[in-house]
């Protein structure tokens, strides 16, 4: 199982695909915060509640200067399906083989119905301009979920 990525620790760096095809790097939004946000599948219930809030708060996040970055092992195809579908306005980056969710500790164990599968744990990181983790949440309850985001914007 993964290590967490804990707050005050550097944010580790990736490059990911994003849905528009373009490579997505953590290291170019240095310089502004980041909200990087795991999640376990595109179009399903909860995904999708999640993502449609942090769209509809865009412009309270674009004015902290924060840049959301959405990430699940879907595949790109899957992901544009997912952001033309609910017009999110927001990159969501393909990490299909999961070796950025396991360095951020995302990638788990679950237990469903007590049937044990891998995938990725809703959880969210918000990092610092200078690439410090100051924000973490390891287990996202996905309503009210936007707004504490914006409060750790906020006190940063």
């Amino acid at each position: 199982m993964s290590t967490w990525v804990e707050e005050g620790r550097k944010a580790p760096d990736f490059t990911l695909a994003a849905d528009d095809g373009e490579k997505v790097k953590l290291k170019d939004f240095r310089g502004r915060p980041v909200v990087l946000y795991f999640y376990p599948r595109d179009d399903t219930p909860g995904c999708t509640r999640e993502a449609c809030a942090f769209r509809d708060r865009q412009a309270e996040l674009a004015k902290l200067g924060a840049t959301m970055l959405g990430v699940s092992t879907d595949d790109q195809p899957s992901h544009v399906k997912f952001r033309d579908k609910f017009q999110l306005n927001f990159p969501l980056l393909a990490d299909v083989e999961h070796q950025v969710a396991e360095k951020y500790g995302a990638w788990r164990e679950k237990n469903m119905y007590g049937k044990k599968s891998w995938g990725i744990q809703r959880s969210t990181f918000v990092i610092d301009a200078e690439g410090v983790v100051r924000k973490v949440w390891k287990r996202v309850q996905v309503d009210g979920h936007d707004e504490q985001v914006l409060a750790a914007l906020r006190a940063l």
